[in-house]
Protein backbone atom coordinates (compact mmCIF):
# COMPACT_ATOMS: atom_id res chain seq x y z
CA UNK A 1 0.00 0.00 0.00
CA UNK A 2 1.29 3.35 -0.78
CA UNK A 3 0.20 6.95 -0.79
CA UNK A 4 -0.71 8.96 -3.96
CA UNK A 5 1.36 11.89 -2.12
CA UNK A 6 0.91 13.39 -6.06
CA UNK A 7 -2.96 14.54 -5.00
CA UNK A 8 -3.39 18.11 -4.22
CA UNK A 9 -4.80 19.41 -2.07
CA UNK A 10 -5.86 22.58 -3.24
CA UNK A 11 -9.20 21.65 -3.17
CA UNK A 12 -9.48 21.29 0.76
CA UNK A 13 -8.80 24.67 1.52
CA UNK A 14 -10.72 27.70 1.51
CA UNK A 15 -10.76 31.45 2.78
CA UNK A 16 -12.83 32.49 5.98
CA UNK A 17 -12.31 34.66 9.38
CA UNK A 18 -10.89 33.91 12.32
CA UNK A 19 -13.53 35.86 14.52
CA UNK A 20 -15.84 38.74 14.79
CA UNK A 21 -14.90 42.15 14.20
CA UNK A 22 -16.88 45.43 13.31
CA UNK A 23 -16.85 49.07 11.26
CA UNK A 24 -18.53 51.95 10.22
CA UNK A 25 -18.89 54.58 7.95
CA UNK A 26 -20.68 57.89 7.26
CA UNK A 27 -22.43 59.83 4.73
CA UNK A 28 -24.75 62.91 4.96
CA UNK A 29 -25.79 62.26 8.30
CA UNK A 30 -26.37 59.08 7.57
CA UNK A 31 -24.30 56.16 10.20
CA UNK A 32 -23.91 52.75 9.01
CA UNK A 33 -22.29 50.28 11.69
CA UNK A 34 -20.86 47.59 9.97
CA UNK A 35 -20.40 43.39 11.98
CA UNK A 36 -18.61 40.05 10.45
CA UNK A 37 -19.27 37.18 12.16
CA UNK A 38 -17.38 33.70 10.91
CA UNK A 39 -20.36 31.81 10.60
CA UNK A 40 -21.18 27.65 9.98
CA UNK A 41 -24.49 26.87 9.93
CA UNK A 42 -27.86 29.06 8.42
CA UNK A 43 -29.49 28.52 12.15
CA UNK A 44 -25.93 30.49 13.54
CA UNK A 45 -26.88 32.72 10.71
CA UNK A 46 -30.27 33.69 11.49
CA UNK A 47 -29.11 33.65 15.65
CA UNK A 48 -26.77 36.23 15.04
CA UNK A 49 -29.22 38.57 12.69
CA UNK A 50 -31.84 38.60 15.56
CA UNK A 51 -29.37 39.39 18.22
CA UNK A 52 -28.24 42.37 16.12
CA UNK A 53 -32.26 43.47 15.23
CA UNK A 54 -32.79 43.03 19.22
CA UNK A 55 -29.61 45.11 19.93
CA UNK A 56 -30.09 47.94 17.40
CA UNK A 57 -33.53 48.10 17.20
CA UNK A 58 -34.16 51.58 16.61
CA UNK A 59 -31.75 51.47 13.36
CA UNK A 60 -33.90 51.81 10.51
CA UNK A 61 -32.36 48.96 8.38
CA UNK A 62 -30.52 45.58 9.37
CA UNK A 63 -28.97 44.79 5.75
CA UNK A 64 -26.86 41.84 5.70
CA UNK A 65 -25.37 38.96 3.58
CA UNK A 66 -23.69 35.70 3.78
CA UNK A 67 -21.67 32.59 1.93
CA UNK A 68 -21.50 29.28 3.31
CA UNK A 69 -19.47 26.50 2.23
CA UNK A 70 -15.79 26.02 0.74
CA UNK A 71 -16.69 27.18 -2.37
CA UNK A 72 -19.37 29.79 -0.98
CA UNK A 73 -22.39 27.57 -2.56
CA UNK A 74 -24.85 28.68 -0.10
CA UNK A 75 -25.55 32.56 -0.01
CA UNK A 76 -27.54 35.37 0.37
CA UNK A 77 -28.45 38.86 0.03
CA UNK A 78 -31.08 41.06 2.02
CA UNK A 79 -31.53 44.57 1.58
CA UNK A 80 -33.93 45.10 4.49
CA UNK A 81 -36.29 47.40 2.70
CA UNK A 82 -33.52 49.57 1.23
CA UNK A 83 -33.72 49.98 -2.82
CA UNK A 84 -33.25 47.01 -4.54
CA UNK A 85 -29.59 45.93 -4.91
CA UNK A 86 -28.11 49.09 -2.96
CA UNK A 87 -27.48 46.82 -0.10
CA UNK A 88 -27.42 43.22 0.41
CA UNK A 89 -25.40 42.90 -3.01
CA UNK A 90 -22.64 45.05 -2.49
CA UNK A 91 -21.92 44.12 1.13
CA UNK A 92 -21.91 39.94 -0.45
CA UNK A 93 -19.74 41.94 -3.25
CA UNK A 94 -17.09 42.48 -0.31
CA UNK A 95 -17.32 38.70 0.47
CA UNK A 96 -16.54 37.83 -3.01
CA UNK A 97 -14.00 40.59 -3.85
CA UNK A 98 -11.59 38.66 -0.83
CA UNK A 99 -13.10 35.45 -1.79
CA UNK A 100 -13.75 34.69 1.83
CA UNK A 101 -16.78 31.85 2.65
CA UNK A 102 -18.33 30.93 6.16
CA UNK A 103 -19.04 34.51 6.64
CA UNK A 104 -22.09 36.41 7.55
CA UNK A 105 -21.37 40.88 7.02
CA UNK A 106 -24.23 42.93 8.66
CA UNK A 107 -24.67 46.32 8.22
CA UNK A 108 -26.74 48.58 10.21
CA UNK A 109 -28.20 52.09 8.96
CA UNK A 110 -29.08 55.07 10.86
CA UNK A 111 -30.87 57.34 8.33
CA UNK A 112 -29.43 61.14 9.28
CA UNK A 113 -32.23 62.63 7.23
CA UNK A 114 -30.36 63.04 4.02
CA UNK A 115 -31.66 60.70 0.84
CA UNK A 116 -28.27 58.97 -0.22
CA UNK A 117 -29.36 58.28 -3.73
CA UNK A 118 -28.88 54.21 -5.43
CA UNK A 119 -25.26 55.20 -5.92
CA UNK A 120 -24.64 57.36 -2.48
CA UNK A 121 -26.27 53.79 -1.02
CA UNK A 122 -23.86 51.31 -2.72
CA UNK A 123 -21.09 53.00 -1.95
CA UNK A 124 -21.82 53.23 1.49
CA UNK A 125 -23.02 49.82 2.23
CA UNK A 126 -19.87 48.65 0.40
CA UNK A 127 -17.41 50.87 2.51
CA UNK A 128 -19.14 49.94 5.64
CA UNK A 129 -18.72 46.56 5.03
CA UNK A 130 -15.31 46.73 3.91
CA UNK A 131 -14.11 48.31 6.94
CA UNK A 132 -15.42 45.75 9.13
CA UNK A 133 -13.30 43.01 6.66
CA UNK A 134 -10.17 45.14 6.56
CA UNK A 135 -10.17 44.81 10.62
CA UNK A 136 -10.55 40.94 10.61
CA UNK A 137 -7.72 38.39 10.37
CA UNK A 138 -8.00 35.84 7.46
CA UNK A 139 -7.13 32.83 7.91
CA UNK A 140 -7.06 29.22 5.85
CA UNK A 141 -9.89 26.60 6.66
CA UNK A 142 -9.36 22.82 5.54
CA UNK A 143 -12.60 21.20 4.06
CA UNK A 144 -12.64 17.82 6.01
CA UNK A 145 -15.03 14.66 4.68
CA UNK A 146 -16.47 13.24 7.64
CA UNK A 147 -16.38 9.08 6.72
CA UNK A 148 -17.20 5.96 8.81
CA UNK A 149 -14.76 3.31 8.73
CA UNK A 150 -16.40 -0.46 9.71
CA UNK A 151 -13.90 -3.71 9.88
CA UNK A 152 -13.25 -7.12 11.38
CA UNK A 153 -11.38 -6.38 14.53
CA UNK A 154 -8.28 -8.63 13.53
CA UNK A 155 -7.77 -6.08 11.14
CA UNK A 156 -7.52 -3.48 13.37
CA UNK A 157 -3.79 -2.74 13.21
CA UNK A 158 -3.76 -1.79 9.05
CA UNK A 159 -6.94 0.46 9.40
CA UNK A 160 -5.36 2.25 12.12
CA UNK A 161 -2.19 2.19 9.75
CA UNK A 162 -3.86 3.56 6.87
CA UNK A 163 -5.36 6.34 8.98
CA UNK A 164 -2.59 7.45 10.43
CA UNK A 165 -0.56 7.86 6.91
CA UNK A 166 -3.45 9.35 5.40
CA UNK A 167 -3.58 11.82 8.10
CA UNK A 168 -7.27 11.15 8.92
CA UNK A 169 -8.36 12.68 12.32
CA UNK A 170 -10.53 9.78 14.30
CA UNK A 171 -13.54 11.67 15.64
CA UNK A 172 -15.03 8.45 17.53
CA UNK A 173 -14.03 4.78 17.99
CA UNK A 174 -15.47 1.35 18.85
CA UNK A 175 -13.81 -1.83 18.88
CA UNK A 176 -15.64 -4.90 19.23
CA UNK A 177 -16.31 -7.86 16.71
CA UNK A 178 -16.87 -5.76 14.13
CA UNK A 179 -14.97 -2.32 14.57
CA UNK A 180 -16.16 1.41 13.66
CA UNK A 181 -14.10 4.37 13.55
CA UNK A 182 -15.83 8.26 12.51
CA UNK A 183 -12.86 10.06 10.74
CA UNK A 184 -12.78 13.45 9.12
CA UNK A 185 -10.42 13.53 5.53
CA UNK A 186 -9.33 16.33 3.29
CA UNK A 187 -11.24 16.20 0.27
CA UNK A 188 -9.21 15.71 -2.07
CA UNK A 189 -7.86 12.29 -0.41
CA UNK A 190 -11.00 10.65 0.19
CA UNK A 191 -11.42 8.67 -3.26
CA UNK A 192 -7.65 7.28 -2.46
CA UNK A 193 -7.99 6.65 1.18
CA UNK A 194 -11.42 4.82 0.33
CA UNK A 195 -10.02 2.79 -2.25
CA UNK A 196 -6.96 1.41 -0.26
CA UNK A 197 -9.64 0.82 2.38
CA UNK A 198 -11.51 -1.37 0.48
CA UNK A 199 -8.56 -2.97 -0.27
CA UNK A 200 -7.65 -3.61 3.50
CA UNK A 201 -11.23 -5.41 3.97
CA UNK A 202 -12.58 -2.37 5.57
CA UNK A 203 -16.51 -0.63 4.73
CA UNK A 204 -16.65 3.43 4.23
CA UNK A 205 -19.49 5.25 3.95
CA UNK A 206 -20.21 8.81 4.36
CA UNK A 207 -20.37 10.51 7.62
Amino acid sequence: MSLEMGESAANDTYKSISEPSSGSYRELGSRFLSFVYPVSTEVEIKEIIASVRKEYFDARHHCYAYRLGPSGERWRANDDGEPSSTAGKPILGQLLSREISDVLAVVVRYFGGTKLGVPGLIRAYRAAASDALDKSEIITKICMEPLVVTFPYPATDQILKIIREYGAVIREQTYDNVCKIKVELGRSRTESFSRVLLEAGAEIVPG
